[in-house]
């Protein structure tokens, strides 16, 4: 089994789902782990079972909306580990649902926490990776950029901005200092349904993730394949969908 031993891991929305799974599996390879999300318990939690079972971890609660809290995390990161590696910015939110509903709260709420989310933890990452000569920006985000359904368009957006920012930081740092790896997931079993608004939605998301979702733990894999190649090698983006999904 390939081996992270050493790599220092920030993970944004790291109390359930992808993030949780990610935190897991990293930690399981020999990499220590910094747990982030709003949610206090959850994270201590996490982080508290996978000291348990031997794995290096420690939580900090994090707002990914406000900038602040992105750098406490790589301070956080820095402080109790000596340095940051890799930051997943994996936070995100999906209160989906057709433009002629008019939700301009909901996507506002997905400008926020999906671009300026990833945009905030850029911000606070780039110095360090800077300074030490090296980093890994890992950003999950979703095949729903690559061929947009209705009541999606929005989401796909913020998405797809964070697509694009992905290849003007690839091609602004092509010094070697800074590898970037975006993530697009198909269905994949999480919480992400509950966020969605419009119960329509909500229900039809629900039952398509049932039908055909796949466990969190394959985009973990997809992340650890990307941070474990050697520093001259960067996976500027992987696909993980069902083999059912269309």
């Amino acid at each position: 089994m390939p081996s992270l031993q050493g790599k220092i891991v920030a993970i944004t929305g790291a109390s359930g789902g992808i993030g949780e799974a990610t935190a897991r599996l990293l930690a399981q390879r020999g990499a220590a782990v910094v747990l982030s999300a709003r949610r206090s318990e959850r994270i201590d939690a996490i982080a508290q079972d996978i000291r348990e079972q031997g794995g290096r971890a420690t939580a900090c609660v994090v707002d990914v909306t406000k900038a602040e809290d992105l750098r406490r995390l790589v301070s956080t990161a820095i402080d109790q580990y000596g340095r940051i590696d890799v930051l997943v910015n994996n936070a995100g939110i999906a209160p989906i649902s057709p433009l002629a509903d008019l939700d301009t709260e909901g996507w506002s709420a997905m400008i926020d926490v999906n671009l300026r989310g990833t945009l905030n933890g850029i911000a606070a990452a780039l110095p360090a990776f800077r300074e030490q000569g090296s980093g890994h920006l890992v950003s999950i985000v979703s095949v729903a950029g690559l061929t947009v359904s209705p009541s999606m368009a929005v989401y796909a957006a913020t998405k797809n901005a964070v697509r694009t920012v992905h290849e003007g930081l690839r091609k602004e740092s092509t010094d070697g200092v800074v590898r970037t790896t975006a993530i697009s997931p198909g269905y994949i079993r999480t919480d992400l349904a509950d966020s969605m608004a419009d119960p329509n939605v909500r229900e039809l998301t629900r039952k398509n993730m049932d039908a055909m979702g796949i466990p969190p733990a394959a985009v973990a894999r997809a992340v650890a394949f990307a941070i474990e190649q050697p520093a001259d090698v960067e996976i500027g983006e992987i696909n993980v969908r069902p083999t059912v999904q269309a």
